[in-house]
């Protein structure tokens, strides 16, 4: 296929999708790193075995998980061109993408309770590890929920309708990622001890 060819529109719709793999497949690299330096790390003689993760982590994942599919039914109900229940759902990712911080957070206030520290001397590598790699993630969910918001107030203008989604379809893109990038970190934190 041949770049260069095609309308004005279809060469920039081209390049905004490739910013965005670009961009997914950066952050994957640092995810990979991250968690490459945790397996490695876990040889060390300090590491601790049968951490339990923090309840909040699982409810997290679940209300991931829940906003990928409000996400999938908003692009589903523009494809329809019915644009007050694509705002709708949107709405609803954004208040689920909101618990999902404010889960996390309290996921990371259990670890505290727990006598687990990011820094300091009672602080150890798998735990710092675990902070680090989850406030990370979270930081990313925020910029997702940037991204959320531009949607949403695009969505009010009438930006979208069943010829025209691209903004909408390149966020849930990189919601969807967010959600399963969340998935696997948690899967990866649980599984490797």
């Amino acid at each position: 296929m041949d770049l260069t060819q095609g309308t004005q529109k279809e060469k920039n719709d081209r390049s905004k999708k490739m910013m965005l793999w670009f961009g997914i497949v950066s952050l994957l690299m640092a995810f990979a790193g991250w968690t490459s330096a945790y397996i490695v790390s876990s040889r060390r003689e300090d590491w601790l075995d049968n951490i339990q993760m923090p309840s909040a982590f699982y409810f997290s994942t679940v209300i991931i998980v829940l906003s990928s599919i409000t996400y999938m039914l908003a692009k589903k109900a523009i494809r329809r061109d019915a644009v007050k229940v694509c705002t709708n759902w949107l709405f609803l990712t954004l208040l689920l993408g909101l618990a999902f911080i404010a889960l996390q957070f309290k996921g990371f206030s259990e670890m505290v309770a727990q006598g687990y520290y990011f820094t300091g001397p009672t602080s150890s590598i798998k735990m710092s590890y675990i902070f680090l790699i989850a406030a990370v993630h979270v930081v990313h969910v925020v910029a997702g929920i940037i991204s959320l918001l531009v949607v949403l107030f695009n969505q009010k203008k009438g930006k979208y309708s069943s010829q025209e989604y691209l903004g909408l379809s390149l966020g849930a893109t990189f919601w969807h990622f967010l959600d399963l990038l969340w998935v696997y970190l948690l899967s990866f934190m649980v599984l490797v001890d």
